[in-house]
């Protein structure tokens, strides 16, 4: 074994954390696939990763996925498999009608339910009340909505857990609970890119129109009137535009007004600097930009931080006659005051595609202000972004029916496809090195704390472990809970049982073409079944590495092994003399259970040693006392992986 060299420590307490679609640099909906994320993956039996390639849309260009599939299958039956998935996205007959359930309570485009159609069996119920959805959303897999329906904590929980995704057939998901969506393990998925060049043509239209009073003068002339200089507008050319939110829309809309000759700043804590100077675009203090402004153009999610945040007391700051668009959420202004920095000339006009309640009360004072141009959420109201939203969203549903991630999921951490590539050995194996450790414990007051330790040659930012910190967890939890696990409720459950995971990244001396050397994986402060699985700090410690694309169990407390980490395996501590081999593997083959492999490591020779025994079938009761019955087999322990 390699010698250490350093040890850099990090320390995750479980927590829930939303990650922002516009946090992926893969815009192109690269697939993340990992079959632990769809509860209908649910299974004990060993996992396999490998690489593909989907078919593309509309010019965009093909994705690359990785797709987890059951190991223990023949490469035939996994062609069959894959040959009846290909059918089903080309709607062959029969397979949708045994698929999942998708229930659509919101309009969508038809290319986007004929992919749905061919995959699962699909239900279009629009104008559902919050009574009748809780009522139907127990019979359905899949839910796509897209601003109008609430999904709420009380849907989650009339679910009773068979709802595994929701997806949001637009960008905003402020209607979607993402906390108890976590805490049931359900992804949430949205549709960012489909709709980005329409929201941000609206945006730009609004602030012509507005800019040069459109909307007024079109209906001052259908009254017969003709008034030419009441309605003198503004030039845009020379204005400061503040962009408030840079991410893909804000980003569109900054490129367009850079062509019409305005000078552009933005404000985005989470917008990289050197993206925005090489669009000619400078990121300044929220301050800054809403003080600076000669116009003003919301492209923010609304958040509990976000919303209201256009207040009486942003207002104040404003440049007076400063104008507004807004085409992303309703809820970032407080309307009331928008009215009243109307009213008394801070703001000189607004053009409002969105409002705090859709649609807005009739005689709503905002909607009939004089000042005020609006449109009934128009934002992605385009054909081709009704079609690119609704094929997006369909192949992010489906995908995540088949244990895919999207990279628009936004209740789960995003882990780069190249990164999921190179790591997907080390997924399967840290898995198994969860499970196996946690049948070695004895049982007594539980797991509370385990270290994860990855030693590793690459620099501690090479190195993203989330995606292995989430399948240990899996392993650990799920073989005594009856709670399901995957990547979006991983921590969350983590944190409910009390399972404190402290990770440890260790630098060695090895390949760095190899992402990880080995995973070591220790339980602290619990008695073990295996006394020898124990290490001399009192804690069970198993190691494991991956050789040729397979994972191997490689340590086991301080002794070395080498074994295949898969079907059922037998570990017997002995001492160390000849003919333990041949003694056991005849019990065995007595009782018809077949040996797939033995190894034997031992610390000091003719002193101990810790045999290793693969086995196709788990040995009734009789067979292994008999096994412990052989004088020199100390203890043993069975273990199904």
């Amino acid at each position: 074994m390699a010698a250490a060299s350093s040890s850099t420590k990090f320390i995750f307490p479980p927590s829930i954390s939303s990650s922002s679609p516009s946090s992926s640099s893969h815009r192109s909906r690269s697939k993340l696939l990992l079959a632990f994320l769809s509860p209908t993956a649910a299974t004990a039996s060993p996992l396999s990763l490998k690489l593909s390639r989907s078919r593309s849309h509309y010019g965009r260009a093909p994705r690359r996925s990785l797709i987890v599939t059951d190991a223990l299958k023949s490469a035939e039956s996994t062609e069959t498999s894959a040959s009846k998935s290909r059918s089903a996205e080309r709607g062959g007959a029969g397979s949708a009608e045994d698929g999942p359930t998708i229930l659509v309570s919101e309009k969508l485009g038809e290319a986007g339910l004929e992919v749905l159609r061919g995959y699962g069996r699909l239900e279009c119920l629009y104008d559902l009340s919050p009574e009748e959805l809780c009522k139907k959303i127990s019979s359905v897999d899949a839910l796509i909505v897209r601003s109008g329906t609430k999904v709420t904590r009380q849907v989650f929980e009339a679910a009773k857990g068979r709802l595994k995704v929701v997806g949001r057939a637009g960008v905003g998901i402020d209607n979607v609970d993402l906390q108890a969506a976590t805490e049931h393990g359900c992804l949430v998925v949205n549709a960012p890119t489909a709709n980005t060049v329409a929201a941000a043509e609206h945006g730009i239209a609004l602030l012509a129109a507005m800019a040069r009073n459109v909307a007024q003068a079109d209906a001052s002339i259908k009254a017969g009137k003709w008034e030419r200089s009441k309605y003198v507008g503004v030039s845009l050319v020379g204005k400061t535009l503040a962009v408030m939110g840079f991410g893909k829309v804000g980003s569109e809309v900054a490129r367009r007004a850079k062509g019409l000759g305005m000078t552009v700043i933005a404000h985005d804590p989470y917008a990289p600097a050197d993206r925005a100077r090489a669009m000619g675009v400078e990121l300044v203090s929220f301050d800054q930009a809403i003080a600076t402004a000669d116009f003003l153009s919301f492209h923010m999610p609304l958040t509990p931080t976000t919303s209201k945040i256009f207040n009486d007391n942003t207002f104040s700051k404003m440049k007076k006659g400063v104008r507004i668009v807004n085409v992303a959420r309703g809820g970032v202004i407080d309307e009331d005051a928008l009215v009243r920095a109307l009213d008394s000339g801070i703001v000189a006009q607004a053009a409002l595609d969105v409002f705090t309640k859709e649609p807005p009360p009739s005689d709503s004072k905002l909607v009939q202000h004089p000042n005020v141009t609006v449109t009934p959420h128009l934002g992605a109201s385009t054909k081709e972004a009704q079609e690119g939203v609704a094929i997006e969203i369909a192949e992010a549903v489906v995908g995540a029916l088949n244990g895919e991630l999207a990279a628009t999921a936004v209740n789960a951490p995003m882990v780069p496809p190249d990164v999921l590539s190179e790591l997907a050995p080390y997924v399967v194996l840290a898995e198994k090195l969860g499970r196996l450790a946690v049948q070695l414990v004895a049982g007594g007051k539980g797991i509370q704390s385990v270290r994860v330790i990855y030693k590793s040659a690459r620099d501690t930012d090479d190195l993203d472990t989330r995606i292995l910190r989430a399948m240990i967890t899996k392993g650990i939890i799920e073989p005594i809970s009856a709670s399901y696990i995957n990547l979006v409720n991983a921590d969350y459950t983590a944190k409910q049982k009390g399972l404190r995971i402290v990770e440890e990244r260790v630098s060695v001396d090895a390949s760095p073409e190899s992402p990880v050397d080995s995973i070591q994986v220790k339980i602290c402060n619990v008695e073990s079944k295996f006394a020898s699985a124990v290490t001399e700090s009192g804690e069970i410690s198993i190691e494991g590495k991956v050789k040729d694309g397979i994972p191997r169990l490689t340590c086991v407390g301080s002794f070395g092994v080498d074994v295949s980490l898969e079907g059922n395996l037998l570990l017997c501590r002995q001492v160390d003399q000849p003919g333990m081999i041949g003694h056991v593997g005849n019990i065995l083959g007595e009782r018809n259970v077949n040996v797939s492999f033995m190894t034997v490591g031992r610390t000091v020779r003719r002193r101990q040693a810790i045999m290793a025994i693969g086995v196709d079938e788990e040995p009734n009761k009789e067979t292994l006392q008999k096994i412990g019955e052989v004088p020199a087999i100390e203890e043993f322990v069975f273990l199904n992986l």
